[in-house]
């Protein structure tokens, strides 16, 4: 006779495994945010360029991106990317007094 499966053990172990891989999808994304110099950059902006990333139709400029994120990942620029040198927090750079969009 075959044993019974325990259902409620079985979902508790794949639960924990997604929440484990989700921890740790969060953890490596912090960690390339600060690998790429990306941590110097306001929240607000960094959020927005993100949005303008995932909202961008042009294959051509996806496809500039995701050669350069290569390239990043092989050891070929892990320099982080031009213009994001430490700024002390809450402080704009100068640029003339005028706003960037």
């Amino acid at each position: 006779m075959r044993k019974p499966r325990d259902f409620d053990s079985e979902l508790k172990a794949l639960a924990d495994k997604a929440r484990q891989l989700k921890e740790r999808r969060v953890r490596q994304l912090g960690e390339l945010v600060a690998a790429t110099g990306a941590d110097t950059l306001d929240t607000d902006l960094l959020a927005g360029a993100l949005l303008d990333a995932v909202a961008m139709k042009d294959a051509a400029t996806k496809e500039v991106w995701r050669k350069r994120g290569a390239a990043f990942f092989h050891g070929k620029a892990r320099k982080p990317a031009p213009g994001t040198q430490r700024q002390p927090s809450g402080t704009l750079p100068l640029d003339g007094g005028t706003a960037s969009a």
